[in-house]
């Protein structure tokens, strides 16, 4: 999962259905997939959003 987050942080183009079929076969489903995915990419945005505000900078 931890290869996945960090493809999909780095590069989300390069994402394919080869990275979802080797999380199905850590026993991640579909669902699971999804919540992952989602929670990765909400992190990269707000992330990039207070970054770009200055949020947190001393």
């Amino acid at each position: 999962m931890i290869d996945y987050v960090v493809k999909l942080t780095k590069d989300a183009t390069k994402v394919s259905p080869l990275d979802h079929d080797r999380l199905r076969e850590a026993g991640f489903d579909d669902r699971a997939i999804l919540q992952i995915t989602l929670i990765a990419a909400w992190f990269n945005y707000i992330n990039r959003v207070a970054d770009s505000l200055g949020v947190g900078r001393d």
